[in-house]
C-alpha cells in the first residue's frame, strides 16, 4: 500500500503521565478505547494548543540591564480532541447486524433468512474483531488502560454470565453456570482480553500477518475447547492482528471512488453468492471456530475452505470500511456505545425465542427477515442511547480505581 502521509505535522511536547503517543504521524486519528468506545482520540495534535513557551532568563535585581518580566498569562483550558467520526460510524453498522444475526436463528429453515445470515456472519464479526485491534495498537502504552483489562472484561463478564443463566433459569431452562465456558454472546469479552494480552508479542514480530494466518490455518487440525473461547481466539487471530499493524493512511486508500465502486461491486456479488449457497451451505464454517474434523472435512479440503472463508471475509470488511460515510451521521454517536448494545441485546431476543414470538409462519420468508431486521435496528438505536449507559453503567462500566495502586512517581 502507498504512502499518502505529505509531511509530518508538529507536535508539542507533552508530560510523563499524558496519555498515547507523542506523534503518529496519522493525516486524521482514530480513537482509541476501552472495549470498542467511549474516550476521545489520543492520536494527532490538539487543535489550537498552546505551544509551550521558553524559559525566560533571570536578569539581575539592579542594574542598567535588569529585564522586565513578562506578566504570567492565564492559563488556558485546553480544546479537546475530536473523534473521528468513521469508526464510530462503522461500529453502529455492525452492531446493528448482532441482534439481526441472532434474531434470525428460529427462521433459518428458510432459505431467505438462512442467505442473510451467511452474508451477516461471513463479515460482521470479522470486521469487529479488525477494528478491535486497530484500536488495540497502544493499549499498553497507558496505565489506565490495562487496568481496564480488569474493569472492561473481567467484571462484566462475569456480572454477564451469572446474568444470562439467571435469565435462562427464569423462562424454564436449566440453571446451568460455566465461567471457564462463555455462553453465547459472552466469548467476544473473553477472546478480546487475549487477543490484546497476546498484543506485545505481535508487535515485536516482524512478519506478524503471515505468522497469525499460518496458525489460524493450522489451528483447524485439533479440535480446539471452547473454554476460555479458544477456539474463537484461534479462529478469528488473523483480523485482530491485521488490525494491529494497520495504519490510518491505509483506511484513507479506501476512500477513493473507484474502491467505492469496486466496494459496491464486492457487496453484491456476496450477497449473490449467500443467497446461491443458502440451501446448501453449512453454518459451522462462519463461526470462525470449528475444526476440519468438525466440519466433516480432510486436512487438505479444511485447508482450502479456511483460506477461502479468510479471503472472502477480509474482500467485504474492505468493501464495508470503503462504503461507510466518513463524515459524523445521525448514528455517529451511537457508535460510541456499542458495548452496551452488545452485552444487553441478548435479553430481548432470548425472550422473544422462549415465547415464540420468532416462530410465526408468516416470519419465515423475505417479509420476516424484513421484520426481524427493522425490530432488531430499532432495538439496537435504543440500547446505543446514552440514557442506555447512564442506566448499565455502574454493572458494564464498573470504576474500580480502588483496586489498583497508583504509579510511583520518580
Amino acid at each position: 500500500m502507498s504512502e499518502i502521509r505529505s509531511s509530518k505535522p508538529a507536535t508539542t511536547p507533552r508530560s510523563p503521565d499524558q496519555e498515547g503517543p507523542a506523534d503518529t504521524g496519522a493525516r486524521w486519528p482514530l480513537p482509541e478505547e476501552n472495549f470498542w468506545s467511549e474516550s476521545t482520540d489520543p492520536h494527532g495534535i490538539v487543535p489550537g494548543e498552546p505551544q509551550p513557551q521558553a524559559a525566560v532568563a533571570q536578569a539581575p535585581e539592579s542594574g542598567e540591564g535588569r529585564q522586565e518580566q513578562p506578566e504570567p498569562q492565564p492559563q488556558q483550558d485546553k480544546p479537546k480532541r475530536k473523534r473521528d467520526p468513521f469508526l464510530d460510524n462503522v461500529k453502529f453498522v455492525l452492531i446493528a447486524l448482532v441482534p439481526i444475526g441472532h434474531s434470525l436463528v428460529p427462521t433459518l429453515s428458510a432459505d431467505s433468512a438462512r442467505a442473510v445470515y451467511i452474508f451477516i456472519y461471513t463479515f460482521h464479526m470479522p470486521l469487529f474483531v479488525l477494528v478491535s485491534g486497530y484500536l488495540s495498537r497502544n493499549f499498553w502504552n497507558s496505565n489506565a488502560k490495562t487496568n481496564k483489562l480488569v474493569d472492561t472484561f473481567l467484571i462484566p463478564y462475569v456480572i454477564v454470565e451469572v446474568g444470562y443463566a439467571a435469565l435462562r433459569f427464569s423462562v424454564g431452562q436449566k440453571w446451568s453456570l460455566t465461567i471457564i465456558d462463555p455462553s453465547w454472546l459472552n466469548w467476544y469479552l473473553l477472546a478480546l482480553l487475549f487477543w490484546r494480552l497476546s498484543t506485545p508479542v505481535w508487535k515485536r514480530m516482524k512478519y506478524p500477518v503471515p505468522v497469525a494466518i499460518a496458525i489460524y490455518l493450522f489451528a483447524g487440525l485439533s479440535q480446539i475447547s471452547g473454554d476460555f473461547s479458544m477456539d474463537r481466539f484461534f479462529g478469528l487471530l488473523p483480523f485482530f492482528v491485521i488490525g494491529l499493524v494497520m495504519q490510518p493512511e491505509h483506511f484513507e486508500m479506501l476512500n477513493r471512488r473507484w474502491i467505492k465502486i469496486l466496494s459496491g461491486v464486492t457487496i453484491a456479488c456476496a450477497a449473490a453468492v449467500a443467497i446461491y449457497l443458502a440451501p446448501m451451505a453449512k453454518l459451522s464454517p462462519f463461526y470462525f471456530k470449528s475444526s476440519y474434523k468438525d466440519l466433516h472435512l480432510s486436512w487438505w479440503m479444511g485447508l482450502g475452505v479456511r483460506t477461502g472463508l479468510l479471503v472472502c471475509a477480509l474482500a467485504m470488511c474492505l468493501a464495508v470500511l470503503a462504503l461507510v460515510p466518513r463524515r459524523e451521521t445521525w448514528f455517529t454517536d451511537l457508535g460510541t456505545r456499542t458495548l452496551y448494545c452488545y452485552l444487553l441485546h441478548g435479553i430481548p431476543v432470548l425472550i422473544a425465542k422462549e415465547m415464540g414470538w420468532l416462530e410465526f409462519p408468516w416470519l419465515y420468508g423475505p417479509l420476516g427477515v424484513l421484520a426481524i431486521s427493522s425490530t432488531c435496528f430499532a432495538l439496537a438505536i435504543i440500547l446505543c442511547l446514552p440514557e442506555t449507559r447512564t442506566v448499565f453503567k455502574w454493572v458494564l462500566e464498573p470504576r474500580l480505581t480502588w483496586l489498583y495502586r497508583r504509579p510511583s512517581r520518580s
